[in-house]
């Protein structure tokens, strides 16, 4: 790589239902794992039918080795703690490349289908998905890296004093842990978040790892990114541990100038320090990813901004995130 900071690139693979549904998303995520992309993103929704995210990319995480893979999870109508355990046995099956992508479920017609209680206004769902990813991050933390003894003669297979009670209390709902899960490889899974509404923008600022974007020009794209830095600190963050990318819905056959011109675009913003990276979702999926990577991706290459194999084996990795320590290790903490 040649450049200072690294370009990041994503793409979407959620190919609906059917009978082949699993079959062409694991053959699209084959193709993104050849062009190297830093992960990819499975979306899911209450709003209508298709596959669960969280377990299509579960069952995809043994057919690949390298690729991150981040599965679209709502927070409003399941359960804090069910949620973190899934998406960190997705860390585990895979070997330290999961994140997750937070939503929320706004409407009532959602609702209704839970049955558990109406939509609230969406700015409170956004302030409890906040709440949700603080208490994944506790409970992930919960297990020391070392809390696992495994000593077959002494029949022990944890130490108790290095697991720990989160007694986390939020706005709907409290949770005392810990997890039954061990801490995850990555120590914390990749957080992503849809920062395109304003609703969710201080949600990404104070917990994602990765925010998505959307805009028209270079410079609407940097001043969201100035924002998303400007609340990562007024949050006690560092904003360079926060990865801004373009996330746009493309069709390579009518895109303007076509896969060169897509390259073009993103050499362009992400040298002018708009955005970290872009995120493709294919208008197409077969046809406009394989397009994506063999043309602009390529042509990135040739420029020297993308890498043309893996550099590390984790998203984190990939995305140039250090792992966390466990924040109660750090703090000396007893059970």
């Amino acid at each position: 790589m040649t450049s200072d900071r690294p370009l990041h690139l994503a793409a979407e693979i959620a190919s609906g239902a059917g009978p082949d549904a699993a079959r062409r998303t694991l053959a699209l995520a084959r193709l993104a794992e050849a062009a190297a992309l830093d992960f990819l993103t499975h979306d899911d929704t209450f709003a209508g039918p298709g596959l669960d995210a969280l377990a299509v990319l579960a069952r995809i995480a043994p057919e690949t080795r390298s690729v991150g893979l981040v599965p679209t999870v709502t927070t409003t109508h399941t359960e804090p703690f069910h949620v973190q355990a899934a998406v960190a046995t997705l860390d585990w099956v895979s070997r330290g490349r999961a994140g997750w992508r937070i939503a929320v479920s706004p409407t009532g017609a959602e609702a209704r289908l839970v049955g558990r209680r109406p939509a609230p206004p969406t700015a409170e769902l956004w302030q409890e998905a906040g709440e949700v990813a603080e208490v994944s991050r506790k409970l992930w933390d919960s297990w020391e890296d070392d809390a696992e003894i495994r000593d077959v003669t002494t029949g022990r297979f944890v130490d108790r004093r290095k697991l720990h009670h989160v007694n986390f209390q939020g706005a709907t709902f409290s949770v005392k842990g810990p997890s039954i899960v061990p801490r995850p490889p990555q120590g914390n899974p990749v957080t992503v978040v849809d920062a395109t509404g304003p609703a969710a923008r201080d949600t990404a600022a104070h917990h994602a790892d990765v925010a998505l974007i959307s805009a028209a020009s270079a410079e609407e794209a940097a001043a969201l990114r100035a924002e998303l830095h400007r609340g990562a600190r007024a949050h006690g963050r560092d904003p360079g541990q926060l990865r801004v990318l373009l996330s746009s819905t493309v069709d390579l056959d009518v895109y303007e100038g076509g896969a060169g011109a897509l390259a073009e675009l993103i050499a362009g913003w992400h040298g002018g320090g708009a955005v970290d990276g872009f995120h493709l979702v294919p208008a197409v999926g077969e046809r406009d990813l394989e397009r994506f990577t063999s043309e602009t991706v390529a042509r990135l290459r040739e420029r020297g901004l993308f890498r043309t194999d893996y550099e590390g084996t984790t998203l984190r990795d990939h995305l140039g995130l250090a792992r966390p320590v466990s924040q109660y290790a750090k703090a000396g903490a007893s059970a």
